[in-house]
Protein backbone atom coordinates (compact mmCIF):
# COMPACT_ATOMS: atom_id res chain seq x y z
CA UNK A 1 0.00 0.00 0.00
CA UNK A 2 1.60 3.53 -0.70
CA UNK A 3 1.60 6.25 2.05
CA UNK A 4 -1.34 7.87 -0.26
CA UNK A 5 -3.32 5.24 0.57
CA UNK A 6 -2.38 4.49 3.85
CA UNK A 7 -3.51 7.97 4.76
CA UNK A 8 -6.82 7.76 2.46
CA UNK A 9 -7.45 4.40 5.32
CA UNK A 10 -6.49 6.04 8.48
CA UNK A 11 -9.22 9.32 7.35
CA UNK A 12 -11.81 6.72 6.38
CA UNK A 13 -11.52 5.09 9.73
CA UNK A 14 -10.77 7.58 12.17
CA UNK A 15 -13.66 6.52 14.69
CA UNK A 16 -11.50 3.53 14.78
CA UNK A 17 -8.27 6.06 15.52
CA UNK A 18 -10.38 8.01 17.79
CA UNK A 19 -11.36 4.74 20.02
CA UNK A 20 -7.98 3.27 20.22
CA UNK A 21 -7.28 6.83 21.32
CA UNK A 22 -9.69 6.62 24.32
CA UNK A 23 -8.18 3.27 25.46
CA UNK A 24 -4.25 4.38 25.05
CA UNK A 25 -5.32 7.44 27.06
CA UNK A 26 -7.00 5.34 29.91
CA UNK A 27 -4.30 2.77 29.69
CA UNK A 28 -1.68 5.47 30.31
CA UNK A 29 -3.15 6.11 33.76
CA UNK A 30 -1.33 3.88 35.57
CA UNK A 31 2.01 4.24 33.36
CA UNK A 32 1.69 7.64 35.12
CA UNK A 33 1.13 6.35 38.28
CA UNK A 34 3.53 3.79 38.96
CA UNK A 35 3.94 0.97 41.75
CA UNK A 36 7.26 1.78 43.94
CA UNK A 37 10.34 -0.52 42.87
CA UNK A 38 12.89 -1.02 45.47
CA UNK A 39 16.73 -2.10 44.71
CA UNK A 40 18.59 -3.88 46.99
CA UNK A 41 22.30 -4.71 46.66
CA UNK A 42 24.87 -6.05 48.00
CA UNK A 43 28.55 -7.40 47.66
CA UNK A 44 30.05 -10.42 48.66
CA UNK A 45 33.76 -11.91 48.50
CA UNK A 46 35.45 -15.33 48.33
CA UNK A 47 38.45 -15.10 51.13
CA UNK A 48 40.69 -18.03 50.52
CA UNK A 49 41.83 -19.33 54.36
CA UNK A 50 43.69 -17.63 57.09
CA UNK A 51 47.51 -18.82 56.84
CA UNK A 52 50.13 -17.71 59.65
CA UNK A 53 51.63 -15.60 56.41
CA UNK A 54 48.79 -13.98 55.12
CA UNK A 55 46.41 -13.43 58.54
CA UNK A 56 44.37 -10.77 56.61
CA UNK A 57 42.43 -12.64 54.28
CA UNK A 58 41.97 -9.84 52.03
CA UNK A 59 45.32 -9.50 50.93
CA UNK A 60 45.78 -12.78 49.21
CA UNK A 61 42.78 -12.54 46.77
CA UNK A 62 44.03 -14.43 43.77
CA UNK A 63 42.30 -14.88 40.29
CA UNK A 64 41.73 -18.59 41.21
CA UNK A 65 39.17 -17.44 43.77
CA UNK A 66 37.44 -15.20 41.02
CA UNK A 67 37.88 -18.92 38.59
CA UNK A 68 35.87 -20.66 41.36
CA UNK A 69 33.25 -17.79 42.32
CA UNK A 70 32.32 -17.51 38.97
CA UNK A 71 31.62 -21.30 38.37
CA UNK A 72 28.96 -21.10 41.55
CA UNK A 73 27.42 -18.09 39.53
CA UNK A 74 27.20 -20.57 36.52
CA UNK A 75 25.58 -23.11 38.80
CA UNK A 76 22.99 -20.16 40.38
CA UNK A 77 22.34 -18.85 36.45
CA UNK A 78 21.53 -22.51 34.75
CA UNK A 79 18.04 -24.10 35.04
CA UNK A 80 18.80 -26.12 37.86
CA UNK A 81 20.21 -23.48 40.09
CA UNK A 82 17.14 -20.81 39.22
CA UNK A 83 14.83 -23.50 40.12
CA UNK A 84 16.52 -23.88 43.80
CA UNK A 85 16.49 -20.27 43.91
CA UNK A 86 12.92 -20.28 42.80
CA UNK A 87 11.75 -23.09 45.66
CA UNK A 88 14.18 -21.44 47.88
CA UNK A 89 11.44 -18.09 48.03
CA UNK A 90 13.81 -16.10 45.65
CA UNK A 91 11.28 -14.33 43.06
CA UNK A 92 11.13 -11.31 40.89
CA UNK A 93 13.82 -9.58 39.07
CA UNK A 94 17.37 -10.18 40.33
CA UNK A 95 21.25 -10.00 38.81
CA UNK A 96 24.32 -12.07 39.74
CA UNK A 97 27.26 -9.54 38.50
CA UNK A 98 30.90 -10.20 39.22
CA UNK A 99 32.82 -7.29 39.54
CA UNK A 100 36.50 -6.17 39.46
CA UNK A 101 36.83 -4.03 41.92
CA UNK A 102 40.56 -3.60 41.12
CA UNK A 103 42.03 -0.51 38.66
CA UNK A 104 41.83 -0.40 34.86
CA UNK A 105 45.40 -2.34 34.70
CA UNK A 106 43.17 -5.39 36.45
CA UNK A 107 41.85 -8.37 34.29
CA UNK A 108 38.39 -8.73 34.05
CA UNK A 109 37.41 -10.86 37.10
CA UNK A 110 40.17 -11.69 38.63
CA UNK A 111 39.06 -10.10 41.71
CA UNK A 112 36.43 -12.57 43.52
CA UNK A 113 33.83 -10.09 44.67
CA UNK A 114 30.20 -10.45 43.52
CA UNK A 115 27.32 -8.17 43.16
CA UNK A 116 24.13 -9.32 44.26
CA UNK A 117 21.03 -7.03 43.24
CA UNK A 118 16.96 -7.45 43.33
CA UNK A 119 13.99 -5.18 42.78
CA UNK A 120 10.81 -5.23 44.81
CA UNK A 121 7.52 -3.42 45.19
CA UNK A 122 8.78 -3.31 49.29
CA UNK A 123 12.06 -2.48 50.60
CA UNK A 124 12.14 -5.80 53.41
CA UNK A 125 10.99 -8.37 50.31
CA UNK A 126 14.57 -6.73 48.52
CA UNK A 127 16.76 -7.40 51.49
CA UNK A 128 15.24 -10.67 51.99
CA UNK A 129 15.89 -11.49 48.62
CA UNK A 130 19.35 -10.51 48.04
CA UNK A 131 19.74 -12.52 51.78
CA UNK A 132 18.60 -15.73 50.24
CA UNK A 133 20.72 -15.46 47.07
CA UNK A 134 23.78 -14.88 49.22
CA UNK A 135 22.76 -18.21 51.13
CA UNK A 136 22.55 -19.98 48.45
CA UNK A 137 26.08 -19.24 47.11
CA UNK A 138 27.14 -20.15 50.66
CA UNK A 139 25.81 -23.40 49.95
CA UNK A 140 26.95 -24.08 46.44
CA UNK A 141 30.31 -22.87 47.38
CA UNK A 142 30.72 -25.48 49.94
CA UNK A 143 29.04 -28.33 48.05
CA UNK A 144 31.55 -27.55 45.08
CA UNK A 145 34.86 -27.85 47.76
CA UNK A 146 33.33 -30.82 49.32
CA UNK A 147 33.19 -32.42 46.21
CA UNK A 148 37.27 -31.68 45.78
CA UNK A 149 37.24 -33.33 50.03
CA UNK A 150 39.20 -29.81 50.38
CA UNK A 151 39.94 -30.27 54.21
CA UNK A 152 38.79 -28.06 56.62
CA UNK A 153 41.58 -26.32 57.37
CA UNK A 154 42.18 -24.84 53.44
CA UNK A 155 38.27 -23.95 52.90
CA UNK A 156 37.58 -20.94 51.47
CA UNK A 157 34.65 -18.87 53.10
CA UNK A 158 32.55 -16.04 51.99
CA UNK A 159 32.09 -12.58 53.35
CA UNK A 160 29.96 -9.35 52.45
CA UNK A 161 32.54 -6.22 51.37
CA UNK A 162 28.80 -4.39 51.61
CA UNK A 163 25.65 -5.57 53.45
CA UNK A 164 22.65 -4.91 51.82
CA UNK A 165 21.01 -1.66 51.22
CA UNK A 166 18.34 -0.53 49.54
CA UNK A 167 16.96 2.46 47.81
CA UNK A 168 14.22 3.42 46.23
CA UNK A 169 13.77 3.34 42.17
CA UNK A 170 12.99 6.77 40.70
CA UNK A 171 10.11 5.82 38.16
CA UNK A 172 10.82 6.47 34.41
CA UNK A 173 7.20 8.09 33.60
CA UNK A 174 8.12 9.67 30.25
CA UNK A 175 9.26 6.27 29.00
CA UNK A 176 6.06 4.30 30.16
CA UNK A 177 4.05 7.02 28.39
CA UNK A 178 6.13 6.86 25.24
CA UNK A 179 6.19 2.83 25.21
CA UNK A 180 1.87 3.21 26.23
CA UNK A 181 1.62 5.83 23.43
CA UNK A 182 3.62 3.87 20.54
CA UNK A 183 1.85 0.34 21.37
CA UNK A 184 -1.28 2.14 21.08
CA UNK A 185 -0.38 3.56 17.46
CA UNK A 186 0.39 0.91 16.31
CA UNK A 187 -2.75 -1.03 17.57
CA UNK A 188 -4.47 1.78 15.96
CA UNK A 189 -2.90 1.30 12.48
CA UNK A 190 -3.91 -2.09 12.56
CA UNK A 191 -7.41 -1.68 13.93
CA UNK A 192 -7.73 0.76 10.57
CA UNK A 193 -6.34 -1.27 7.98
CA UNK A 194 -8.01 -4.51 9.68
CA UNK A 195 -11.58 -2.49 9.45
CA UNK A 196 -10.70 -1.41 5.76
CA UNK A 197 -10.32 -4.83 4.77
CA UNK A 198 -13.14 -6.32 6.44
CA UNK A 199 -15.63 -3.35 5.19
CA UNK A 200 -14.41 -4.17 1.52
CA UNK A 201 -14.57 -7.52 1.68
CA UNK A 202 -18.25 -7.13 2.96
CA UNK A 203 -19.54 -4.83 0.09
CA UNK A 204 -18.06 -7.71 -2.19
CA UNK A 205 -20.56 -9.93 -0.88
CA UNK A 206 -22.86 -7.92 -0.79
CA UNK A 207 -22.91 -6.84 -4.43
CA UNK A 208 -25.29 -8.63 -7.07
CA UNK A 209 -23.63 -10.87 -9.34
CA UNK A 210 -23.28 -9.78 -13.15
CA UNK A 211 -25.78 -11.30 -15.26
CA UNK A 212 -24.26 -13.05 -18.11
CA UNK A 213 -25.16 -11.75 -21.63
CA UNK A 214 -26.82 -13.69 -23.78
CA UNK A 215 -25.66 -15.74 -26.52
CA UNK A 216 -26.94 -14.70 -30.06
CA UNK A 217 -28.94 -16.92 -32.10
CA UNK A 218 -26.57 -18.29 -35.05
CA UNK A 219 -28.85 -18.55 -38.48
Amino acid sequence: MSPEGLVGVLLRRWYVLALVLLVTTAACYPALRPEPRFLSSAVLVVKPPRTDNQPNQLTNLQPALAAVSYAVVQQLRSPEGQAELRADGVHGTYRLSPRNSGTSATPFYSIPTLQIEAEQPEAAEADRVVQLIIAAYGRHLGALQATQDVPEESLMSVDLVNRPGTVSLPPNRSRAVAGVGALGLLCGVMAALWSERYAVRRRHRAAPAPRPEPTPLSV
